[in-house]
Parts: structure tokens; sequence; C-alpha cells
């Protein structure tokens, strides 16, 4: 055991789990959620008590099998292998525990022993793969530093106040992240709007340069060879006098992605060299598509088609109206929409932050079914929002360099947000080192007058 903790202070004692808690596991109960939800039905939150799990409460029940305070450690199911988050918890008052945690009255102090289960390193102690298990008999193997008492108390108060510190930063960081995602619809509404460009558009109407409405739809309608474009002008309307609503349709080629094979999941589909792209891969990419999790064989890319690098790529299932750019040549099944624009009138990038701006607002048209969708007809039948080729470039550019202002301060986030994680470790770290309190906090604890050896204390115990 002492190898499990190479810097033990030398005032500092270790014991087994067993040997410093009261087990109870045998008082635990499970209840499946369909048997609470029958049981709190009806009965007001004060008639109800917590119901909790491995790592935290996962419901409500109308009755309670535990009572005071208990330090719950996650028996099956637990992050044991993440630094960070919670393996052990303090819970009291009263209240139920299931079959997938430990429950423990700790004889030390229980928020040092939450604090101390949850820096372990659980190698050697858990078995499984996909889902990790602490055992009874591996649980109550696990050696515990133990202080004296009362600076356990100590401890466990000075972490708090820390870890509530960073909670408080790591607060104000997410508040600073959703910002930054709202000022990017701000962003994105003003481009729209025609709010970005609208100093080029007075110079160029000041020097007869700027095409009017109708020349912009007789240019749509030469290079497209339409004989006919209609004009839209919504009642609410809030585009430049100069800019027209055009269908999706008119500006490029709309078609949807192939996989005519069913089942579709049928197994010599897949496996070879050409990169199969799915709405998650759409969604999780960051404008571009650089990575795929699945591939089509000889076979799948038979009964599918190969779409060019640069296709833009538009869901219409599951996660609508997200878009990317294919960074590939590289196929998808039909729960994904290929639009290849018309260069000479449409910039890709352009349609790109529309679908940014309007997502929600597509999203919202398509039907409540099991899985929401929208048809290829909802996207050629969009309108857009349309300019002069030059003002759409200046629009993209202006999008472009605030967005990447944006994306510096999202990196600067996430950057303080692992920072703020690896400090909560370093500050468990420095705790169970015996190097958390300074010399005049421990002064002050040796000089309690509640103060006793950590031998002392495991004798009493």
């Amino acid at each position: 055991m002492m190898e499990r903790h190479p810097r033990k202070p030398a005032s500092w004692a270790i014991a087994c789990l067993e040997d410093i808690c009261v087990i109870k596991d045998g008082m635990r109960v499970p209840v499946n959620q369909d048997d609470r939800m029958a049981r709190i039905e009806g009965k007001s939150p004060s008639e109800l008590y917590p119901y909790y799990g491995a790592t935290g409460a996962v419901g409500w029940i109308d009755d309670y099998i535990f009572e005071g305070e208990h330090v719950l450690v996650g028996e099956d199911g637990a992050p044991f292998f993440d630094p960070i988050r919670t393996k052990a918890y303090v819970v009291t008052g009263r209240y139920w525990v299931n079959n997938h945690a430990h429950v423990l009255e700790a004889l030390i102090d229980s928020r040092f022993l939450s604090h101390f289960l949850n820096q372990f390193d659980y190698h050697g102690f858990v078995t499984g793969t996909t889902r990790l298990k602490l055992n009874q008999a591996a649980m109550r193997s696990i050696p515990v530093l133990v202080p004296p008492l009362v600076e356990q108390r100590a401890i466990a108060a000075k972490i708090d106040a820390l870890f509530s510190e960073l909670d408080k930063g790591i607060e104000q960081l997410q508040t600073i992240k959703q910002q930054l995602k709202q000022y990017r619809q701000t962003v994105l509404k003003a481009a729209f709007e025609g709010k970005l460009t609208a100093a080029w558009r007075a110079e160029q109407q000041a020097t007869g340069n700027l095409p009017t409405d109708g020349e912009l739809l007789e240019r749509i309608r030469r290079e497209r060879g339409l004989r006919d474009l209609p004009r839209f002008r919504p009642a609410q309307d809030s585009i430049p006098q100069e800019w027209v609503w055009v269908h999706l349709g008119a500006l490029g080629d709309l078609a949807r992605g192939k996989s005519r094979h069913r089942p579709r999941n049928a197994p010599h589909l897949y496996g070879g060299p050409y990169p199969f792209i799915q709405t998650g891969d759409v969604k999780a990419a960051n404008r571009i598509i650089r990575s795929f999790t699945q591939t089509y064989s000889e076979e799948g890319l038979e009964q599918s088609r190969m779409w060019p690098a640069g296709t833009l790529c538009i869901t219409i299932a599951a996660n609508i109206a997200e878009t990317a750019f294919l960074g590939f040549d590289g196929c998808f099944p039909d729960s994904i929409v290929g639009f290849t624009a018309c260069e000479p009138l449409i910039h890709p990038e352009y349609v790109h932050f529309f679908f940014e701006s309007a997502k929600y607002r597509i999203a919202a048209h398509a039907p409540s079914t099991a899985q929401k969708n929208i048809n290829l007809s909802t996207l050629e039948n969009l309108v857009i929002p349309y300019c002069s080729r030059a003002e759409q470039t200046l629009l993209v550019e202006a999008v472009e360099s605030r967005f990447s202002v944006l994306d510096e301060l999202e990196r600067a986030v996430s950057e303080t947000t692992q920072q703020a994680d690896a400090l909560r470790m370093s500050i468990l770290n420095k705790a169970f080192e015996g190097r958390l309190l300074s010399e005049s906090e421990l002064a002050a604890v040796r000089n309690d007058p509640e103060y006793e050896p950590a031998d002392k204390l495991l004798e009493r115990i």
C-alpha cells in the first residue's frame, strides 16, 4: 500500500477504505424508472426524495432508505479513469441509493474522503472495458491517506473554497462562450441585411456601378437559361432595396446523395477506400469536412455517387440545415444534399453563411416525425437574399474577418477551460501530497485543541 502513495507526509497514516468507513451496500435497493415514475405520480415535490446512482442524482422517489451524511462512490458506470469527472460525492438528508453506487458512512471527514476518491488512481482496482466496475472487494482494499482529523477538515475546506472559485471562473467562461455564439448570429444577421457592405453600396451607387434588382434577376435568368424568374418581396423585408430574393435552386444545382442498396447497412458496402460522409460528419466539421468515420467499398461506390471536393453538403435529416464543404472527393447518403454553385452568380461561401444564419428557421419547418427531415424541394424553393457577385465577395470577407477574431477568442476560452481542469488536478495533487496548506494554516491545525496524530485517530476508529 505504501507504493500507492510514495509522497505520503510523515505525519499521515494509510488505511484500507473498509477500516475507515461503515459500508452500507446491503441497504441499497434499485428501482427501475417506470416504477419510480408510477410511485411519484401525483405527489408534490415536498413528498419526494433524491434517488442517487453512480455519479449523482438520477431522479426522484417517494421514500428514503438512507438518512444523514454518506459518501457515495460509483460501483459501475463511473468515469474511473477520467481525472476530472466525479467518481465520489457527499450526500446529506434523506435519500434513496441504487446498486450502482457504494454507500459509505465515513469515520473520517466525508468531504476529505470524497476528494481523495475523486483523485485516486483506479488502475488495478476496477475491471471491465466498456463499462468499468469497482467491486466491493476492490473498493474495500483502496489505500486511503489519513491525516489528522483537524487537518482533513482544513484540507477539505480549502479544496472546496478553491474549487468554488474555479467553478465561478468556468461559469464565466461558459457565459463568454455563449455570448460569442450569439455574436456570430449578430454578425450573420447584419451581413444578410446588407449592413456590413452598406458603405460599398453607397460608393457604387454614387458612381452608377451598382446593379438594380431587375438587372440582378436578368443576369441570373441569362446565366441559368431560365424563361422567367419571379420577384419576391416579403411583407417583412429586411434586405436592401438593391437586393432581391431568389430561389436557391436558381443559383446552382441541388441533388440528394445516393444510397440505393437495401439494407443500407449491408456489410459488403463498407470498408473500402472511398470516403462516406454522414450527417454527423457535416455537423462536426468546421466549414470544411476533413475527416470521416466510414468508407464505401467498390460495391458501395457502385450504388452511390462520388461528389467532388468543394461540394457544399447540406443535411436534410436528423441534423437539419447543417452545412460544410467536402475537403476531398466523397460519397454521402440521401440524408445529405449536395449543392454545386453557379459560381459566376453565387459565391459558395455566401450560401454557407446564409445557412448558418437561417438553419434554425429552416429546421423549424421540418415535420415533427420520429426523425425530423426536410426534402429536396424545400431547399430548391428556399429563398435567399441575393446581391451582386462583387458584393457577395466583400460580404464573405467581412464575415470571415469577424469570425476569425471570434475563433481566436473561442480558442482562448477553450484553452483557459482546459487550464482550469489542469489546475483542479493540481489542487488535488498538492492536497494529497500534504502541500496545499500553508505553514500558517498547518500551525493553526496543530494548535487546535482537537488535534490528534493520524495513528491515534486510526487506533480510535
